[in-house]
């Protein structure tokens, strides 16, 4: 079977390099850009730094921000409405996860309006048409969302967050300035770049990688590893280079899925509303623990890119433990809690159960029952 890899047809990368947004819409006639962007970004004027590129080319756009943390059917019901209302024919969204997973709803549905049904879209929907040409400015160093194939949304009714994976939702250029991250606070810089972390260790040791998607991966944890310390102290070198990591982890999960610790984690984010960069982390080395016997020598790897000092002489059992404690000392170090004192007993049962059927699961290297799920939540609790 072939190995497929989807990326985007253009990306820009390094400080000052939203300057490339107004030539990009000019290129591509753009008429009315639909902005999707949160509005704590247009309170502090994040938003404003692209959407000023625009004014001063007198490029016409919308402002939709009617957006929240965990993107909800709602929401995106709300944006396709806004869409049509707006008369766009492109989009440029501005934000974390949250503004891209909305703005890929929204442009899938545009083009594919037989899934106005937003739950239509769950899993692998049979889409017929690319999304709407989106240009994704991230400002934060984490999710990836400019550069993946996947979306989230929640179900507010049913307290679920679903996984869509559309090759038709990827945006055709994606942005990555890291001035665009420099406003992030020291939690929510921890807690994404965490979340890169996550995607770069599930996808390395995922069932579907393969040895082009390895070398992203390994290359992001050794990049992470190096500069979320940095980072999380607004050292500029540190927030450039989580810039480009967390983008480069997106190129490889995005293709060959993740695992159970995002499927944890969807869960543990849509029943308590946990961010889902810390949901991510606190499952991290409850993960790591789970499937060290299904990995092979890649936790070796992931120790060496740690900078873990005498790997080649370890046993097998000492590298293991070696890379599970440097991920847990870095998410310590960054300020990640490790216990969630939200989780109920009583829920436990049905945490499992949607954990199970989240669209992350299969991909987990070691088949999870109900039970080993069960307790990878009581250990948060």
């Amino acid at each position: 079977m072939a190995n497929r890899i989807v990326l985007n047809t253009v990306s820009y990368h390094g400080k000052g390099a939203i300057a490339e947004i107004p030539g990009i819409a000019k290129r591509e006639n753009f008429t009315k850009v639909f902005v999707c962007s949160d509005p704590d970004l247009v309170k502090f004027g994040v938003t404003a730094k692209v959407t000023d590129l625009l004014d001063k080319e007198g490029i016409a756009y919308e402002l939709f921000s009617g957006i929240k943390p965990n993107p909800t059917v709602e929401n995106v019901v709300e944006g396709v409405e806004a869409y049509k209302k707006a008369g766009a024919d492109s989009i440029i969204a501005i934000g974390g996860g949250s503004s891209m997973d909305t703005a890929k709803a929204i442009g899938i549905i545009i083009t594919n309006p037989e899934f106005a049904d937003v739950r239509s879209l769950e899993g692998v929907a049979p889409t017929k048409n690319h999304a709407v040409k989106t240009i994704a400015v991230p400002t934060t160093a984490g999710t990836a969302a400019e550069v993946t194939i996947n979306y989230v949304i929640t179900d507010v009714q049913k307290q679920r967050k679903f996984v869509c994976v559309d090759e038709h939702d990827i945006p055709a250029y994606a942005v990555i300035d890291p001035d665009m991250m420099s406003s992030m606070p020291k939690g929510l810089t921890a807690a994404t770049g965490m979340d890169a972390l996550t995607h770069a260790i599930e996808g390395y040791t995922t069932k579907g990688a393969w040895e082009l998607t390895d070398m992203f991966h390994l290359k992001a944890i050794q990049l992470i590893a190096d500069n979320l310390r940095k980072a999380v102290e607004n050292d500029p070198e540190g927030r450039e280079n989580m810039a480009l990591a967390q983008y480069i982890a997106g190129m490889g999960f995005s293709n060959v899925g993740l695992g159970i610790d995002h499927s944890m984690a969807h869960t543990l984010s849509a029943h308590y509303d946990t961010p889902h960069g810390v949901a991510c982390a606190m499952f991290l080395p409850i993960s790591m623990e789970y499937n060290r016997d299904y990995t092979g020598e890649k936790y070796r790897e992931i120790a060496r890119a740690f900078h873990v000092e005498g790997v080649d002489n370890m046993s097998q059992e000492e590298y293991r433990d070696a890379a599970i404690a440097a991920v847990r000392k870095l998410s310590k170090d960054v300020g990640i809690p490790e216990k969630n004192e939200k989780i109920k007993e009583e829920d436990l049962s049905q945490l499992a159960d949607d954990a199970l059927a989240d669209a992350c699961c299969p991909g987990n290297p070691r088949e999870a029952t109900k039970a080993d799920v069960l307790a990878m939540f009581k250990k948060l609790m």
